[in-house]
């Protein structure tokens, strides 16, 4: 046996070698962060599922250009509907022959924001659709494919892409966010129910929760604060998110090192979930003394 100071195989103990990976919303932002780290971290197939088809190829034919030995493939799907998460299971039979799916991220995202007063009902309908009955109805289908590739001692994983918007509130007033925030939310607690009510099957659940990163769906909050340079200024670490800081965490979550982890959030957005004026002005005040030195 290995003495405590040895880890065997820890050189592949961050490596998805032959796992296969299906990400809803993987087409760009952070999906697409996700769909590039497995793929670059050993992933024999990533399957990308999104609305639009044009976009799915172009990220598709980006992720093979890499020249990996895995290979990105796409299906084009809507899982703002009960309907479309069924005919997504359906297109992934096809496309897996042994009925295996090693990790499932639930990734795909809607956000409206506006004053409370103003916010119109199919906002709040499409919102929730997306953010909570999509996480919910996704993962029941694709759980029979997670229950075939999982292992007690290498379960398969699911991974929810929440947001710091489900931890604190956010933003009000005429950025609010409030139903956003209160999809999260719900995220967050989904993950909590499948991690006890699917580990039995060898499955794990686990949150990413991101802060601000450049993306398509951050984008519009992040002008709204001031743009990119004002939005990171104001964080703990001085920036906005970059691609490496979720890529590092999942594929932690879905990798051997990550097999033990289970019902967690991991919150990626550099401490601002803990912000107040105080800190901020703290942090401001250590800088412009330390940057004299």
């Amino acid at each position: 046996m290995p003495t405590e100071a040895e880890i065997p195989n820890f050189n592949t103990l961050f490596r998805l070698d032959g796992k296969v990976a299906l990400v809803t919303g993987g087409a760009s932002g952070i999906g697409y962060y996700i769909c590039a780290a497995f793929m670059q971290a050993g992933c024999a197939k990533v399957i990308i599922a999104s609305r639009k088809e044009a976009q799915l190829k172009e990220a598709c034919d980006k992720l093979n250009a890499l020249g990996l030995p895995g290979k990105a493939s796409y299906i084009v799907s809507n899982v703002s509907t009960f309907a479309g998460v069924e005919k997504l299971g359906e297109d992934l039979k096809k496309m897996l022959p042994d009925g295996k799916l090693h990790i499932l991220v639930n990734n795909a995202a809607a956000s409206w924001g506006g004053p409370f007063e103003e916010f119109e009902d199919w906002k709040v309908a499409k919102t929730l659709d997306v953010n909570v009955r999509a996480v919910f109805n996704v993962t029941r289908v694709m759980q029979p494919f997670l229950v075939a590739a999982g292992t007690k001692d290498d379960p398969a994983r699911n991974i929810i892409v929440s947001s710091v918007g489900g931890i604190i509130v956010s933003h009000v007033g005429k950025t609010g966010a409030i139903i956003y925030g209160a999809s999260k939310a719900a995220a967050h607690h989904l993950t909590r129910h499948f991690a006890l009510e699917h580990i039995p099957h060898n499955i794990t659940t686990n949150t990413i929760a991101p802060g601000w990163f450049p993306t398509r769906l951050a984008n519009p909050a992040i002008e709204k604060a001031g743009g990119a340079d004002v939005a990171g200024a104001s964080n703990p670490t001085g920036r906005l998110g970059v691609p490496e800081d979720i890529a590092g965490v999942a594929v932690y979550l879905a990798s051997r090192a990550g097999r033990y982890v289970n019902g967690e959030d991991i919150s990626v957005d550099g401490g601002s979930r803990l912000m107040n004026p105080g800190a901020m002005q703290h942090i401001k005040e250590v800088r412009e003394k330390y940057s004299k030195l």
